[in-house]
């Protein structure tokens, strides 16, 4: 089965994303200094997206 053209996405990956995986944002607040190695993972404080 195929799936309806209106149903389809255009270039769904040049829209500007407004969250961050945790991953990234580990990263984000390592380069801010504020997180730790050896913290917790959950919980995290938010974090704007650096475009």
């Amino acid at each position: 089965m195929s799936i309806h053209p209106s149903l389809k996405t255009k270039g769904a990956t040049a829209e500007k994303r407004n969250v961050m995986k945790r991953y990234e944002r580990i990263d984000a607040l390592k380069a801010e200094g504020r997180f730790k190695d050896g913290s917790k993972v959950w919980g995290l404080p938010k974090t704007k997206v650096v475009e």
